[in-house]
């Protein structure tokens, strides 16, 4: 080999190094920079939590209320969110996800951006209309499994400290029996603050991922990044993996959330101004009432969905639809 052609082969190698050099730099560039999309939203929570039953599944057994390792969920059917009575007259819901495990419980979850009087209503009803659904007509009772209601909340509506509220039917006056079937659980996100909760470490995980990804992430914290579970999640959340129609339903979702939290506050403002004003109690529930519909009716000329217009207000479809 002569030395002009070993010189050739030298330059060659350091310029292939060069490039991979290059290549690892812009990576962790690119990876330090990744813009993420907030988990919150109805579009990417339905994409985690809705597409990835292994997510979901950690989900539930760090944030539900199990007593044992064995009540915990180890595998899940998806079902689907929409709700439909067997009465075509009857009012229909759809939720943000639902499913069932191998025994047969059954799983409610809903992301709730703005607290109203009558979300726990509408609870209620999701979850009850999916316990009687089990049973056809003539069915055995006893067949009939658990209905669990988680609902995540991004806003405040109890005096509590506590971020975390279990409600269960219990006889309150002398035996604290529990009636067995349906089990609702609200979780305040604002109130969270992460501690060392010790058997409750994939819990705070979750709810850091929860509360801590948004559009203002630039470093994701090494304690999210070093479990897999959470790590796959937060990857889920990166701008590049939505299309752009996807991303502009993305941001008219928080433009309308915005809208309406301003229309709430506005309403509720005005109609206790008045309630004070007249000084009698029919004033005040005229006035609340007269602020959901006018509420509704100011959403609706703005052309947000009527779903989301009865989770703000709390009125029927039918009302939104005379308005």
């Amino acid at each position: 080999m002569t030395q002009q052609t070993q010189y050739k082969k030298q330059l060659i190698y350091r310029n292939v190094n060069k490039k991979r050099y290059l290549c690892i730099i812009l990576n962790n560039v690119n990876s330090k920079h990744m813009r993420y999309l907030n988990p919150k939203a109805d579009l990417t929570f339905k994409k985690v939590f809705g597409e990835h039953p292994d997510l979901l599944i950690s989900f539930l057994n760090a944030l539900l209320p199990f007593d044992s390792a064995e009540e915990e969920i180890e595998s899940l059917e998806y079902l689907n969110p929409e709700l439909v009575p067997h009465n075509p007259l009857r009012k229909d819901s759809i939720v943000d996800v639902r499913c069932k495990d191998k025994r047969g419980r059954q799983f409610i979850v809903e992301m709730q951006m703005m607290w109203t009087s009558a979300y726990k209503q509408r609870v209620l009803f999701n979850a009850s209309k999916a316990y009687v659904s089990q049973l056809d007509k003539g069915g055995d009772y006893e067949l009939l499994q658990p209905v669990y209601s988680l609902n995540l909340v991004n806003d405040t509506f109890s005096d509590s400290t506590n971020y975390y509220h279990d409600f269960r039917i219990v006889e309150i006056a002398e035996t604290n029996e529990v009636i067995e079937g349906l089990r609702f659980i609200f979780i305040e996100l604002p109130k969270f603050t992460p501690r060392n909760y010790g058997d409750k470490k994939m819990q705070v995980l979750w709810l850091r991922y929860l509360t801590e990804i948004n559009e203002k992430t630039r470093e994701v914290p090494e304690e999210l990044r070093d479990n897999p579970e959470i790590n796959k999640a937060v990857t889920q959340l990166e701008e590049s993996a939505f299309s752009d129609a996807q991303l502009l339903g993305y941001d008219r979702f928080w433009d309308m959330v915005s809208t309406a939290k301003m229309q709430i506050s506005n309403s509720r403002r005005e109609a206790r101004e008045e309630g004070w004003k007249e000084g009698r109690e029919k004033g005040w529930k005229e006035g609340r009432e007269e602020e959901r519909i006018k509420t509704a009716r100011s959403l609706k000329q703005l052309g947000i969905a009527a779903d989301i217009i009865t989770q703000a207000t709390g009125l029927t479809a039918e009302e939104i639809n005379s308005l």
